[in-house]
């Protein structure tokens, strides 16, 4: 293992760095004060790179995208460049301050970073925010490589003080997470204005909020006029009789199977460049339009200039793009059978990792035939074998709201074995007022808050009930049971996961209670958990009668044996100070040493 780079040291040069490492060092070198976010993949490395590298930019994890955001629109009222990061889904919680702060403007620069995921690699929807950018009239900025995230980063903050307006920086999964050379700079300080009272800018009451829009539309029109001789935007001019018009990763993939095409790479896609884009479309004889995601260019082009630019018909709607679907479309005489053919692996699906303490919770649910709405975490893998305990997905925070929903639509007797089962940073995030709502309105199920300790979906980062900053520095901890307690809910619980027996009580009462109450699990996630000690499993073959109950639990340390009808431990992956497998043997054939281990 090389020596870690320390970013911050690295003054000038080049650096091999991620489309997230890049942007995050884009904010460092011209001046960020302040950033906000939320973790969400694609986008969580970006925070998480200002926070480890760039001391001299004030960062934090926030409850969820809406506060980061209005945190950071504070910190721009007072004249500091701020950036807020989020992935694609985030801009939907973020976009009740995003639309009005559209109105407002900057007084220092805010860059909004969208980081989408075409191909859901990791999320429930295929949302394209260059629509929410369009419709918030935003500028949108779209690099296709991680020198363009550093440089396009740099450039929105000189356009969004330039123009008083918020920029989206609309990046994507292959961006983000793809790494490439790049020239880096020191960082140019700018000073923070300061707070200055300004009533008729910032409160957009009717009165003011009228004044505002016309601004914007302004303001817009201006944009596209500047967009149109902005290095942003260029036109690769070669061969007249195909021109392409691309934008972000889709341009790489162009240039690699057709790079004696002509080009139209747009670096701004809203507003668009439409002097530029008419004088492309005018030097070619076909245009064609390659985007990832919705048909946002190339209906747009199609109604301004009225001609039959092909896009959706020759590139699917659905997924990543890659260069071989971008070279059937623009030459499919040239495409060619891959090469190589797929391993023949066995699947692997997803699961929980070894000492998990969301296995014991879900195994208890599985044993007493309930089954959850459930949320955005680690914990929606309950929906795979073996435990098929998870029926409901939504959004951040929706396993409350519809588990009341479900209980308001149905009679008492109707009512199916339902918990809600949601982490403590998404309950932290947007499931407080689900329970609120629950009180409020006289449900009387059960909610479970599984408390890990930590945001582990996205890499383990913290949250305010784990005690530590984005910086790991100490921070008072939010209480979840006084948290719960004023939310109205009286009875509360506080139980291990990994103690099946104090488990299944626990949700055998409190589902058969008369009203509303909340079972916290709590065990810290291992990637929180360093044991002092290693412990392993031991299987005694002696009293083992085959039943497989271990298997049952779904944990990746025990594998069976088919030829000697037994299980066979993991020493690798058996955690220390997990005892389920021996809680679930009905003979005692597994036992475990857990003396010592802290």
């Amino acid at each position: 293992m090389g020596k870690k780079l320390n970013l911050n040291k690295e003054t000038s040069g080049t650096l091999f760095l991620s489309g997230n490492e890049a942007i995050a060092r884009g904010a460092w070198e011209c001046g960020v004060h302040f950033a906000a976010a939320y973790p969400g993949t694609p986008s969580t490395e970006i925070l998480e790179t200002i926070g480890e590298h760039y001391p001299e930019i004030k960062a934090q994890w926030a409850p969820n995208e809406k506060v980061a955001l209005e945190v950071a629109a504070g910190a721009s009222f007072a004249g500091a460049r701020v950036l807020s990061a989020m992935k694609h889904v985030g801009l939907n919680v973020a976009a009740d301050p995003l639309f009005t702060l559209s109105y407002i403007g900057a007084t220092g620069g805010v860059v909004v970073v969208s980081a989408d995921d075409p191909g859901m690699h990791s999320s429930q929807n295929e949302q394209d925010n260059r629509l929410m950018g369009r419709a918030a009239k935003l500028v949108i900025l779209e690099p296709s490589d991680s020198q363009e995230a550093l440089d396009f980063t740099r450039e929105a903050f000189g356009i969004s003080e330039e123009f008083d307006t918020p920029v989206l920086l609309r990046v994507t999964t292959r961006v983000c997470h793809s790494k490439s050379l790049v020239h880096v700079s020191e960082r140019r300080e700018v000073p923070v204005k300061g707070y200055v009272k300004d009533i008729a800018k910032r409160v957009p009451i009717p009165a003011n909020a009228r004044k505002m829009h016309s601004r914007v539309e302004a303001r817009l029109a201006n944009l596209s006029v500047w967009g149109s001789k902005s290095t942003l935007n260029r036109i690769e001019m070669k061969d007249p009789s195909i021109g392409v018009i691309t934008s972000g990763i889709s341009y790489q993939y162009v240039k690699e199977v057709y790079p004696e095409a002509s080009i139209l790479k747009l670096g701004m896609t809203n507003p668009l460049p439409w002097e530029l884009i008419g004088d492309f479309i005018s030097r070619v004889s076909r245009v064609v339009v390659i985007e990832e995601g919705e048909p946002y260019l190339e209906e747009s082009i199609r109604s301004r200039f009225l001609i039959d630019a092909q896009g959706k018909s020759l590139v699917p709607i659905e997924g990543e793009l890659s260069p071989e679907l971008v070279r059937e479309a623009l030459k499919p005489e040239s495409a060619v059978p891959h090469p190589f053919r797929e391993a023949e692996l066995p699947g692997r699906p997803p699961t929980l990792c070894p000492g998990c303490p969301h296995r014991g919770a879900f195994h208890t649910l599985a044993g007493m035939k309930f089954s959850s709405t459930g949320d955005i975490g680690c914990y929606t893998l309950g929906l795979m074998p073996p435990y098929n305990a998870l029926e409901t997905v939504v959004c951040m925070g929706a396993a409350v709201g519809v588990l009341a929903g479900i209980e308001k639509a149905l009679e008492p007797g109707e009512m199916p074995k339902l918990v809600a089962a949601i982490g403590e940073s998404t309950f932290i995030h947007s499931g407080i007022t689900g329970l609120i709502d629950m009180v409020y309105n006289g449900n009387t199920g059960t909610v479970m808050i599984m408390d890990n300790s930590l945001t582990a979906m996205t890499g383990g980062q913290q949250n305010p009930a784990t005690g530590k900053d984005l910086r790991g520095e100490p921070t008072p901890v939010l209480d979840l049971v006084e948290m719960v307690r004023a939310c109205g809910v009286k009875r509360i619980r506080v139980v291990d996961p990994h103690d099946l027996k104090e488990m299944k009580k626990a949700l055998q009462e409190e589902y058969a209670a008369p009203e509303l109450s909340v079972i916290i699990t709590r065990r810290p996630c291992i990637m929180a958990y360093k044991p002092l000690r290693k412990t392993v499993a031991v299987h005694d073959p002696a009293k083992c009668v085959h039943c497989r109950a271990c298997i049952r639990l779904g944990c990746p340390a025990i594998s069976w044996d088919p030829e000697a009808g037994v299980p066979l431990i993991s020493e690798m992956h058996c955690w220390p100070n997990c005892n389920l497998c021996v809680q679930v043997c009905p003979v005692g054939a597994l036992s475990k040493d857990l003396e010592g281990v802290v």
